[in-house]
């Protein structure tokens, strides 16, 4: 068994990150302390609450859940063997371009001492082809280059039949221009216009598709290129990332919650906002079922489900256009993670994670005894391994536990040494409400500010006009919300960090101002065609 504190979180910063610093202010609000509802208590939530707290906000944090960190929480669970163990939502890498959620992580762990760096992002596909990241250069575009270069995936016929002229908008993203280029357009029209390779599409793209549990059928074009380019070619920082060494509360949300009650936050978990009205008095009052309070200013860091839900509850909320905008939120399609604790060791070359591709639904594995202390216990004293199981975007009308079963057999294809293994327990997590973006989406997505100054939004959903997505846009836009409010009080917010706004190297932008134009979109097709007359 390895050691699941073998690798050190690496704190590095690409020395072309790009800093925001938060309008001037006071460092701490002066006189009586304005009072703020944070409305879920996830990483948006938590990043604005955080600010807030600091900052000498009274703050007050509603979490329906019984534990905090959204998407990213865990909870207890009995095992049949008598064990008490977390259960999660499954695997979170944190990249190291996630520059202000580590920020968020290191109030409480300054050194990220509570991470550990994974050795690889290794993928394999069904036809036995492996790739690796582990030993690509970090700096773009050699990042990009020596992937190409060193995967089997990429054979020179394949490259060769690549439209280098359709894959130019890749060269140079730019936020928010790069949804006027291509959010009309699907991930998988604007692949096909490129000719990319089949088997290397799923490595260098749809693998972060899949991130956003989305067919790229249903993703936009927009969303795809700007993870190519927070990842390849935008950011020195790689594709290596860290993982928690404890299991969620322990290592993450438990040590922030305390320093949240050292900043006089209360923090009521348990407790489900049923509606909020704004008054006369530019206040706010928000109800639970045991209560109703007074605010001075609301943020609203729910998931699009929970959003649209509230503000359906709440007529009073925004304005009309506003609502019906976050009436059309879509949800991304179910998603499955299995954890299996199994009465054998898995053999003792796997990694702690591996990306598939071919597999059927199984889009990765995890072996969290190689990383995470509590499964590594279980697996010292019992011989056995912690396995996890992803299956990201299942068809809605799926039967769960055919889908179940079909992971399981996947599993035992890719490792079949699990196909010996007793299963002692399982749990079997089924969810569907991460946000969606669809093409064409992007003009309905909220952006932090609202129609009402002191009410805000934040989550991974949001408009935040930045290069971040995922966790990272989570922790961005609860930052910028906290930002808002503080800077009607005359508060200096937090800084904040990005990578790059736009393409690194100066040909490629230049080869990318070459061929960005206007675009518009073939009637029932997606796929953008040239305005006519448009600059070449």
């Amino acid at each position: 068994m390895r050691n699941p504190r073998q690798g050190t979180a690496r704190r590095g910063r690409d020395r072309r990150a790009r800093v925001l610093p938060a309008p001037p202010g006071a460092d701490r609000v002066v006189g009586p302390p304005p009072s703020v509802a944070v409305v879920g208590a996830g990483i948006a939530g938590l990043a604005a609450a955080t600010a807030l707290a600091e900052r000498g906000v009274a703050v007050t944090v509603y979490e329906k859940r019984t534990c905090l960190g959204g998407r990213v929480g865990g909870w207890p669970t009995g095992l049949s063997d008598g064990t008490t163990v977390t259960m999660s939502r499954g695997f979170h890498a944190f990249f190291r371009q996630y520059y202000n959620l580590r920020g968020l992580l290191r109030r409480t762990d300054p050194g990220l001492e509570r991470l550990t760096a994974l050795p690889d992002y290794p993928l394999l596909n069904a036809d036995g082809l492996h790739d690796s990241f582990r030993h690509l250069p970090r700096t773009p575009p050699l990042s990009a280059l020596g992937f190409v270069a060193l995967s089997p995936t990429f054979r020179p016929a394949d490259l060769r039949a690549v439209n280098v002229r359709a894959a130019l908008p890749l060269l140079d993203v730019r936020v928010p221009q790069v949804y006027d280029d291509l959010d009309g357009t699907s991930a998988q029209a604007f692949l096909d216009a490129v000719c990319f390779p089949e088997k290397a599409r799923h490595l260098a793209f749809e693998v972060f598709s899949r991130s956003f549990f989305a067919d790229p059928r249903e993703l936009s074009a927009a969303e795809m290129a700007l993870m190519f380019h927070i990842y390849f070619l935008g950011s020195a920082e790689g594709l290596l990332f860290d993982v928690p060494r404890a299991p969620f509360p322990a290592a993450l949300w438990d040590p922030l919650a305390g320093y949240l009650a050292r900043h006089h936050a209360d923090v009521r978990t348990g407790t489900a906002v049923e509606y909020i009205a704004p008054t006369e008095q530019g206040h706010f009052v928000v109800a639970t079922a045991c209560d109703e309070r007074r605010h001075d200013g609301v943020v609203l860091a729910l998931d699009g489900a929970g959003l649209r839900s509230l503000v359906a509850r709440c007529p009073q909320l925004g304005d009309a256009p506003w609502r019906e905008r976050i009436a059309r939120l879509r949800t991304a399609p179910p998603f499955l993670v299995s954890r299996l604790w199994l009465d054998r060791p898995v053999a003792a070359d796997r990694p702690g994670f591996l990306g598939t591709s071919g597999f059927g639904s199984l889009d990765n594995i995890s072996v969290l005894d190689r990383y995470e202390n509590e499964a590594a216990r279980w697996s010292a004293r019992t011989g056995g391994s912690v396995v996890e199981l992803h299956a990201y975007a299942v068809p809605p009308a799926a039967a769960r536990d055919v889908e179940e079963k079909r992971l399981l057999g996947q599993l035992h294809r890719v490792y079949p040494e699990t196909g010996r293994a007793a299963i002692v327990d399982a749990r079997h997590e089924w969810h569907e409400d991460c946000p969606l973006f669809p093409p064409g989406g992007y003009a309905d997505r909220p952006t932090v500010r609202t129609p009402h100054p002191r009410l805000v939004v934040a989550g991974d959903m949001v408009r935040t006009g930045l290069p971040v997505a995922l966790m990272e846009r989570a922790a961005t836009s609860g930052f910028l919300a906290a930002n808002a409010l503080l800077e009607q009080w005359g508060v200096r917010g937090q800084t904040l960090w990005t990578v790059p706004d736009r393409g690194r190297n100066a040909l490629h932008r230049a080869l990318a101002t070459r061929r960005r134009t206007p675009m518009k979109h073939r009637p029932g097709t997606g796929l953008p065609h040239r305005v006519p007359g448009a600059g070449q």
